[in-house]
């Protein structure tokens, strides 16, 4: 059985007329018959009572009917959400995402791109970068929001900028340095830093080790925690200083001062980072709308 088998019966079920419903379908009189006569051989039922100028539904006929039409609309249903789906209207987007670099741009690009796009589901997923590119090159996600990884880490993926975001010293409010417009590398590089774990976050300490290596002895890591949150808590509570961005600000509010460097260190590049392959238009409207939130969060 097949679904033009389907149709060819609901349209001469509608039409109680074989000529009509040949006329309608654009197939010659005899074919359609020969096809309804196919439908009712292969169930072994029979579905119409025929007359020479007319057919009528046999009982068997009005429950088929009934199933039948459910199957089309089904059919159709699943065309037009296929259909949705490739256009970008429907379905699921999986981004990941790492949550300090990301707290000034991220709430309003879900807020338009939610306002764009109501019928697809944004599944944000917090991820080291290393979790993020795996997640890309496996087909977990579709989108990545991170600082801009090494180069090497990059095969395979396309990464564009979107914007920079400052480096700074965190500090406890009651820390001497709390009261200070700026650090010199050389005072920070004295005190005792609270750090990300270095399994799970590499690129973190590749950075902290760049910005001070101007300065003399190693840095003494008092603690590695896993996420942001346990950072900010440690730093808060007098433990040790974390070089951060500014965008930790967003997070950590007045639980923290972030004191500027000097000299100031180059910033983090933040970006979007995908396959080299074309994005699905849905990641497509996310990629605008993230762009545009960026613009708006740094004018």
């Amino acid at each position: 059985m097949e679904l033009r088998h389907l149709r060819y019966f609901v349209a001469v079920a509608e039409a109680e007329n074989v000529s009509r419903a040949a006329l309608k379908l654009h197939v010659s009189q005899p074919a359609l018959s020969r096809q309804i006569r196919d439908l009712e051989e292969e169930l072994g039922l029979f579905l119409l009572e025929r007359s020479a100028k007319s057919v009528r539904l046999t009982e068997t006929g009005r429950v088929f009917l009934v199933e039948s039409r459910a199957v089309l609309q089904r059919v159709a249903d699943a065309v037009s959400a296929a259909k949705a789906v490739a256009v970008g209207e429907r379905g699921e987007l999986h981004i990941g995402y790492a949550p300090t670099l990301t707290a000034r741009m991220l709430p309003p690009a879900l807020r338009a791109f939610q306002a764009a796009l109501p019928s697809v589901r944004v599944m944000l997923h917090d991820l080291s970068t290393e979790e993020m590119l795996a997640g890309l090159r496996e087909g977990k996600l579709q989108l990545a929001l991170l600082a801009r990884p090494a180069k090497a880490a990059l095969r395979g993926l396309n990464f564009e900028a979107l914007g920079e975001d400052p480096l700074r010293l965190a500090v406890a409010p009651k820390h001497p340095f709390a009261r200070r417009r700026s650090v010199s590398l050389t005072e920070a590089a004295r005190e005792s830093f609270i750090a990300y774990r270095r399994a799970e976050y590499p690129d973190y300490h590749v950075m902290l080790n760049a910005t001070f290596a101007g300065t003399r002895g190693n840095l003494r890591i008092a603690e590695e925690h896993d996420g942001v949150s346990s950072v900010i808590s440690s730093v808060e509570a007098g433990q040790g200083v974390a070089l951060v961005t500014e965008s930790l600000g967003c997070l950590a509010g007045r639980r923290l001062k972030l004191v500027p460097l000097t000299p100031d260190p180059p910033p983090l590049v933040i970006g979007v980072c995908s396959l080299k392959v074309r994005l699905p238009p849905v990641a497509q409207v996310f990629l605008r709308v993230v762009n545009e939130a960026t613009v708006a969060a740094n004018g």
